[in-house]
């Protein structure tokens, strides 16, 4: 093992490493919160945001899944948010937690990661862990994260370590935290895992090995496609039973009631959030390359994003009954978000 590696494992050890996270939103919060819980005293927040930043750094919380007390304890801890890049040639690790979303023909939109590590590889100095938590398509890791890096100067799994672990945080939860929930990691090489196992597992409760980035990165958009391809079953299921006269809910709560083999997923307006509207077209992109059509995904994407449309020709169709049109009629939505107790607006079909 080299020195940057034996360098780093004992700053894990004795929480002295210093850190850095890249994207301070529903993931990079939490993840800074949970780190310091766990003892480390040397963490920054990078934001491109300054208004972000200015309200973080006045405790002002900008999620609402952190509590302005679990702020103020993140704060004492020594935390500070920052625009300033260039305070990267002080860190030890660099966690990126910024968006992916999709450009406007549906394809994977990498820009941020890109330009993050981008702007991180200028100020990173050699000996340093570098994680990326952002959702994205397989190979994104090595083939687009690691020939930055080296085209830089460093070299994997020598004088950079490289991992991925999805995050995998679901606002509005009480049941689990940043801390309880497993962790999936990765790493580009074998000392490149063996850091991210002790990295992670110095603040997290359990984590889970994978063999590569590739199929750690595959792992995530499976936990995310899955839910998506269910809930488009029971969107369908829900047009079905309206066509005869049954209470879709009463079905699925009957069903449920079975011990085994039987999951419960529920129908709705359509699908929201930074997760499953968008997740599964990583693997739709990425799977062309291939040659290969992922037809499940696309057809659970065309009935969740059509779900909208359904209830607007339902709501017309009821009002019709009552001999009223829907131009001048008062119509109240109750909930705008993707979903309940959270104000994240995201795809939210609702809008």
């Amino acid at each position: 093992m080299n020195k940057y590696y034996n360098a780093l494992k004992k700053k894990i050890q004795n929480r002295e490493l210093r850190i850095a996270i890249a994207g301070m939103g529903y993931v990079g919060l939490p993840l800074a919160k949970t780190i310091a819980n766990a003892g480390y005293r040397n963490i920054i927040g990078l934001d491109i945001d300054s208004d972000k930043v200015e309200k973080i750094n006045n405790g002002i919380s900008v999620i609402d899944t952190l509590e302005v007390s679990d702020l103020d304890n993140l704060l004492a801890s020594g935390f500070r948010a920052t625009v300033n890049f260039s305070l990267l040639d002080q860190a030890d690790a660099l966690v990126i937690c910024v968006p992916t979303p999709l450009n406007q023909y549906k394809e994977p939109d990498l820009s941020y990661i890109v330009s993050t590590v981008e702007m991180a590889s200028k100020f990173l100095s050699k000996g340093v862990f570098l994680s990326l938590e952002s959702t994205t398509w397989p190979g994104t890791t090595e083939e687009v994260i690691a020939k930055i890096l080296e085209n830089t100067g460093f070299s994997i799994g020598e004088d950079l370590f490289l991992g991925y672990s999805p995050e995998r945080e679901d606002p509005g939860r009480s049941d689990y935290t940043t801390a309880t929930i497993p962790k999936i990691i990765s790493g580009q090489t074998n000392q490149c895992l063996h850091i991210a196992e002790s990295f992670y597992g110095s603040f997290i409760n359990e984590v889970v090995r994978v063999s590569n980035p590739k199929t750690a990165e595959l792992v995530k958009l499976l936990e995310n496609i899955q839910r998506s391809v269910n809930i488009g079953l029971m969107n369908e299921m829900k047009m079905i039973a309206d066509k005869m006269n049954i209470n879709i809910f009463e079905v699925i709560e009957a069903a449920a009631s079975k011990p085994f083999g039987f999951t419960e997923y529920l129908p709705g307006p359509g699908v929201g959030g930074h997760c499953i509207p968008v997740d599964p077209f990583y693997l739709t992109w990425k799977a062309k390359e291939f040659n290969f059509h992922t037809k499940f995904i696309e057809l659970a994407g065309e009935i969740n994003d059509g779900m909208p449309n359904y209830v607007i020709q339902r709501i017309i169709s009821i009002l019709n009954n009552y001999k009223k049109a829907i131009s001048g009629s008062k119509l109240l939505i109750l909930g705008l978000s993707y979903k309940k107790n959270i104000s994240d607006l995201r795809e939210s079909p609702n809008l």
